[in-house]
């Protein structure tokens, strides 16, 4: 239940840095307030796992999945840059993401 809790945590990242784009320094009042909400379920979730899993495998998990996810959301839905260099850096995050999953035992 803690990657699934971690998984839930990370998707959480990536909507509220994506929210903290679209609430233009926090002056926009829905996408500030679905940032919070995100944040804060986010962090939620992230103790949930953190009560199984080892801090360094959950924080970088978490953030991996964050950063994963939020430069392929700017590649689709911003515009942002698909060189090939960018996407390899960014498989290489899911290499070190997968390999913390595969090496670190589940200890509840």
């Amino acid at each position: 239940m803690a990657w699934i809790y971690l998984f839930i945590a990370g998707l959480l990242e990536c909507a509220w840095a994506v929210g903290l784009k679209y609430s233009d320094g926090f002056t926009q009042f829905w996408p500030t307030v679905f940032t919070a909400v995100a944040a804060i379920a986010s962090l939620i979730f992230l103790g949930l796992a953190m009560r199984s899993l080892p801090i360094g495998t959950a924080y970088a998990i978490w953030t991996g999945i964050g950063a994963v996810g939020v430069a392929i959301f700017g590649i689709i839905v911003f515009g942002e840059s698909a060189a090939v260099a960018r996407i390899a850096s960014i498989a290489l995050i899911v290499l070190g993401i997968a390999g913390l999953k595969l090496f670190t035992p589940e200890t509840a």
